[in-house]
């Protein structure tokens, strides 16, 4: 069960990894648009903060961000109190982008989601049956 789970993520990320590049975005900066859209409760997050959704090096973040305000897909903003502090957040262009790629990745996992759904469930029961 658990082969055949990964296997059905492994074709998500795939279908993730083509439709980003498709849209002209490398799989990484289709996941910071991602991070920026959803952080909690703002628009904007700063780019320590992105490097940590991301689980990468600041100074990786800081050249993602670079590429991506290149692309007009994200803005840069300094902090109002401290000015060292650089938020980001999605332009206009990169919310439309991010609005077509999220709409691809709903119907990508209605279509998954009948073969995947079982397996969780399946090993989730087991879990549950050895924790007992």
């Amino acid at each position: 069960m658990l082969a055949a789970f990964r296997y059905h993520l492994r074709q998500f990320l795939k279908f993730s990894e083509d439709a980003a590049q498709a849209a002209g975005l490398t799989p990484r900066q289709y996941q910071a648009l991602l991070a920026i859209k959803g952080f909690p409760r703002r628009e904007s997050l700063t780019i320590g903060e992105l490097a940590e959704q991301l689980q990468i090096a600041h100074h990786t973040a800081v050249e993602l961000v670079d590429r991506l305000s290149a692309q007009k897909l994200v803005e840069r903003a300094y902090g109002t109190e401290d000015r060292r502090n650089v938020f980001v957040k999605l332009s206009r262009n990169g919310s439309a982008t991010l609005e077509k790629l999220s709409a691809a990745h709903r119907v990508e996992l209605h279509q998954l989601g009948p073969r995947l759904l079982p397996l969780l469930q399946s090993l989730i029961s087991d879990l549950e049956r050895h924790e007992s």
